[in-house]
């Protein structure tokens, strides 16, 4: 007759201790936990009473690693994650993100830089696929992934030939804004955009803001004007740099009439800024945003910006990815529609 099982004195119990203390080999332990039909009832209870007694609980992690899947996908973060939480468009995708992950049975796991670089997060994350956000497919982030055979999804970034994306249509929803704004009569514009990559200079816009840019550079040229004839700031995605920037731009010899921002937190701290420097929003200075977030609705004035389906977004990634992890069928590239919507914060220029 086996005694009662004695609690394991330093160190965390092992299979072995409950194997010993249950008087069954480790493989009927492992059943137990795992293929329960393999044992008899009796055992199974003899076994998970001395699990208790002595604390211990499976190690699931390894036992995934063991069978190659974690049930956890990850999503791969350009910023670390202060910056990333301080944006709520990221909780808007996240949140897509997230349902799929609920529908699905999968955890999920941000990954952010180690020590500033994505490219050191990548083997430390324990996740069956990436959604890989805001990275450049000529980056070694995306090589490194490649080469481990690692299932990932593309957001915000360029395409990649045989890598899944999803995008939304930044470059007509930027040329819809601005046409919105050359038609109400608007010619001393400002644009405050998002900062770009460090290489910038020698390999342009890349990526959303890219096509954001050309879609602005497609309605000036249609109007006769070039980017020469906008004042451009180029900003982190904070509301704080929103206001910041929209002082300096209108402590300029002639301000701008209408501000267009890139995103809408940027929006929000033009507003702040204006409105703390007097003008009257839209009375003297239009504002417009890109993303319409949930607080552009009942922000003061209403926001009028460019809606893209951030939720929607995330949960196609999440979709995509799973699908890709599970080595079923591919949609490979999809590409979500955006709408201007027309608020209280941009009308015709005074003069």
């Amino acid at each position: 007759m086996v005694g009662m099982p004695s609690r394991k004195v330093g160190g965390k119990p092992t299979s072995s201790d409950v194997a010993a203390a249950a008087g069954v080999s480790r493989s009927a332990v492992s059943f137990a936990f795992n293929n329960p039909q393999r044992i008899s009832a009796a055992t199974r209870e003899r076994i998970l009473a001395a699990a208790a007694d002595l604390g211990y609980t499976p190690n699931t992690l390894a036992r995934m690693l063991q069978a190659g899947t974690t049930n956890s996908i990850g999503v791969l973060l350009p910023q670390r994650l202060a910056q990333i939480l301080e944006n709520p468009y990221y909780a808007r995708f996240l949140m897509g993100v997230g349902q799929i992950c609920d529908q699905e049975g999968y955890t999920l796991l941000l990954t952010p830089p180690l020590q500033d670089s994505v490219l050191k997060a990548i083997p430390y994350a324990a996740v069956d696929g990436f959604i890989v956000c805001g990275l450049e497919t000529e980056g070694a982030e995306v090589a490194e992934l490649i080469r481990r055979d690692i299932p990932f999804v593309l957001i915000d970034s360029d395409r990649y030939e045989n890598a899944p994306s999803v995008e939304v249509d930044d470059r007509g929803g930027a040329r819809e804004v601005t046409r919105y704004l050359l038609d109400l009569g608007h010619r001393r514009i400002a644009v405050l955009s998002i900062a770009p990559g460090p290489d910038v200079a020698t390999r342009g816009y890349r990526g959303p803001l890219g096509r954001r840019m050309t879609g602005i550079e497609e309605a000036l040229a249609a109007s006769g004007l070039t980017m020469a004839d906008v004042a451009l700031a180029e900003v982190p995605v904070t509301r704080v740099d929103g206001y910041r920037a929209t002082k300096e731009l209108m402590a300029r010899p002639v301000p701008p009439t209408a501000i267009m921002a890139l995103s809408d937190v940027l929006a929000y701290g033009a507003v702040d800024a204006l409105q703390e420097l007097g003008h009257q929003v839209p009375d003297e200075v239009s504002v417009t945003g890109f993303d319409d977030l949930a607080e552009s609705a009942w922000f003061r004035p209403r926001l009028t910006t460019v809606r893209q389906p951030i939720v929607t977004k995330g949960r196609s990634a999440a979709s995509f990815l799973i699908s890709a992890v599970r080595g079923e069928d591919q949609h490979p590239h999809q590409l979500l529609g955006t709408t201007l919507i027309v608020r209280d914060s941009a009308i015709k220029p005074l003069m």
